[in-house]
């Protein structure tokens, strides 16, 4: 009861009416830190700005007398909460949190979150297979996939790209993203809608279980240090469908900044993959399942058609972020890289011979 208690205590999370501007992130900070680190002295806080997102400004805070004590505040990006239900974030935060999945969160502000820094490496499209690591994360995504959520069952997919949809222009207000628009994407938004109905139908009513997902599974989300890996950012978490939360991890074996297909699992890798993972799902307590190679084949299936999927979701995402976001990043052509991935492996994984 003592250990419930506390952990209950760590779940009450204090929000403070802080808006941190982007051009003045320093002095944001020590506002948020004042509220939640008052014996922080100023002069001993350190800061670093961190690159990795797409989506948010993240910085890192400590002092020098505790280095490892590290605070990240994470900035929403410009018109996000367009894109992402910042409320259901927040709940998802504390529900990986009460399950020991999560880091500490220890503030809400009016444009942000502050939470514990985990130590650790990012992974890599070299280590995200490494066989002393891919392990770990097929098993940490099985237990995720066990959560009991309370939240209702319906998958968000179909739903969250219709969403996306309509946020896309019909006109980027930059000349530069509309002359490239229109050169990636000659027939614009229609692409994008034909495919989205194409895929509910063939797939929304696949036997894929629906479970609680992380549903952003990219490598820099994963951090990994001595045999343990956590995973973060849960902007985009809620209930999905197993096997695209799974499809979408291995597409991003690809990488962001710099996308090569090339990277993207093999059969038999996936198969090794998919075993240690229902190993884990199916099991009971501290026992190991028994899985049969025909429950990773189905799975497989389910998981490469699902995947085509994510490259639809996330084209269409990024065409939403073009015309948002104030983050450098060419949105456009990430997103017709993803379609001229979906049109160039649909064929053939749709045809294999089961949903």
């Amino acid at each position: 009861m003592e250990e419930e208690a506390r952990t209950d205590a760590r779940m009450e999370v204090p929000s403070f009416d802080i808006f941190i501007d982007e051009e003045k992130v320093e002095d944001g900070a020590f506002q948020l830190l004042a509220e939640i680190r008052p014996s922080w002295s100023p002069d001993q806080v350190s800061f670093k700005t961190f690159t990795d997102g797409i989506t948010n400004k993240l910085i890192g805070c400590w002092t020098k007398k505790s280095p490892k004590e590290i605070i990240l505040i994470r900035m929403y990006g410009k018109n996000t909460d367009l894109l992402i239900d910042r409320k259901a974030e927040t709940r998802n935060f504390k529900l990986l949190q009460k399950a020991g999945f999560a880091p500490q969160l220890y503030a809400i502000f009016g444009n942000g979150l502050a939470y514990e820094y985990i130590h650790g490496e990012i992974l890599t499209v070299e280590t995200v297979r490494a066989p002393s690591i891919y392990p770990l994360v097929a098993t940490m995504l099985a237990k995720i996939h066990k959560i009991n959520n309370q939240d209702s069952q319906k998958p968000i997919l179909w739903d969250l790209m219709k969403q996306y949809l309509k946020l896309v222009p019909e006109t980027f207000s930059n000349p530069e993203k509309q002359r490239l628009y229109s050169e990636k994407f000659p027939d614009g938004i229609e692409v994008l809608h034909s495919e989205m109905l194409f895929f509910e139908e063939k797939l929304s009513h696949s036997s894929s279980k629906v479970v609680f997902c992380h549903n952003d599974l990219l490598l820099a989300n994963i951090i990994h240090d001595q045999g343990k890996v956590t995973f973060i950012d849960y902007e985009y978490a809620g209930c999905n469908y197993q096997a695209y939360d799974i499809g979408n991890h291995f597409t991003e074996f690809a990488g962001v900044s710099s996308v090569d297909y090339s990277n993207y699992p093999s059969p038999d890798f996936q198969h090794a993959w998919l075993k240690i993972y229902l190993q884990e799902f199916n099991s009971n307590g501290n026992s190991t399942a028994r899985v049969t190679n025909e429950e990773i084949k189905e799975l497989y299936i389910q998981v490469n058609k699902f995947a085509l999927v994510t490259h639809l979701l996330w084209a269409t995402w990024a065409l939403v972020q073009a015309e948002l976001s104030s983050i450098d990043f060419d949105f456009i052509s990430y997103a017709a890289t993803r379609m001229e991935e979906l049109f160039c492996k649909k064929e053939k994984i749709l045809s294999l011979d089961a949903l």
